[in-house]
């Protein structure tokens, strides 16, 4: 009798201890649900990331897995998106990861992320949980895959919008290495926010700005001459539309070295002039671009709107990848 008590009493503090363990888990399903994992707010296992603000004398902080990524995600596409789109990028962001680790030796990653504190900052109170979930999930549903081209990680670009067509690695970069970079046709795009804008420079704030490729910048004499509405020129575009070729005075750039000098969301430009003032002299120009970003690999307005309709994220990355396969990648462990 004796050592049949001793047995019970045994197995009630077995039975409490259980409970102790798995209380905090208990709790969390029982206020937010039981779809939420072990990898929301924590990952199985912890990257180093370069963060310019932490406390860490070195600049470097540990992050989850999990919370790094979803933090991307929430910096790059709105969480209005749907979960497709979404889960999209998570798999070009993971594989752009991949891809930059598997030649890095530190292992130190550095790409801007939103910690869930100035996530939540942006976001409505009673919205912040399902809106973190949402990256979260999408960061988990796709776990482990990746974008391959052969035996080797994709490179995935994005961008918000195109003017109408995303570009040709080929014909932008100059090599066949990204065959699956090619033209596609977005016409949603010409919808997206912000899709057309017009800025208005003067001719000086133009050479200062492109004095660095600028032939004149060399030249004293012809750089005091300045710029006129006849000294630009579009010389030549891609097949997407966006130039690829542009003269300005006695300099031949390209519309990508413009783009950058002057921070235009697109290469995808026109110009016009300045109604001249009343002393008969214009020394100001028009240029009005189309699309946002650099115009090559998926563009994130079209892959929402493919989203819409209801497609899935390997079918959005199958449009814009075309001739990738997506793959469940395992080397976490030799990458990180």
């Amino acid at each position: 009798m004796e050592r049949y008590i001793v047995e019970q009493k045994l197995k009630s503090a077995a039975a409490f201890l259980v409970i102790i363990i798995l209380l905090p888990y208990i709790v969390s399903v029982f206020v937010n649900g039981a779809d939420v994992t072990a990898g929301a707010g924590s990952s199985s296992f912890y990257v180093k990331v370069k963060v310019p603000d932490t406390e860490q004398a070195d600049g470097i902080a540990e992050i989850g897995w999990t919370e790094y990524l979803a933090g991307i995600l929430a910096k790059e596409i709105p969480v209005d998106y749907g979960e497709e789109a979404i889960k999209a990028q998570a798999v070009i962001i993971r594989t752009q990861i991949y891809r930059e680790l598997e030649n890095s030796e530190d292992k130190i990653l550095t790409m801007d992320y939103l910690s869930r504190e100035e996530m939540q900052k942006q976001w409505k109170p009673e919205e912040a949980e399902a809106n973190y979930k949402k990256y979260i999930r999408a960061v988990e549903q796709t776990d482990d895959t990746v974008l391959m081209y052969g035996e080797g990680y994709a490179w995935t670009p994005f961008h918000q919008s195109s003017c109408g067509k995303t570009r040709s690695a080929a014909e932008v970069l100059g090599t066949d290495e990204y065959p699956y970079i090619a033209v596609r046709e977005c016409p949603y795009d010409k919808d997206a926010d912000g899709e057309i804008r017009v800025f208005t420079f003067s001719y000086d704030e133009i050479q200062e700005l492109c004095r660095d490729f600028l032939v004149a910048a060399a030249d004293s004499e012809q750089a005091g001459k300045g710029y006129s509405f006849a000294d630009f020129e579009i010389k030549a575009y891609d097949s997407a539309g966006y130039v690829s070729q542009l003269r300005i005075g006695d300099t031949i750039c390209t519309g990508d070295q413009f783009r950058d000098a002057l921070s235009l969301p697109s290469s995808a430009f026109s110009f016009s002039e300045v109604q001249a003032g009343k002393d008969g002299a214009g020394d100001e120009m028009k240029i009005t671009t189309t699309g946002n970003g650099h115009g090559m690999g998926m563009s994130l307005w079209t892959a929402g709107k493919m989203d819409e309709e209801g497609k899935t994220y390997e079918e959005i990355l199958s449009f814009f990848f075309e001739g990738t396969e997506l793959r469940k990648d395992l080397q976490e462990t030799e990458l990180f």
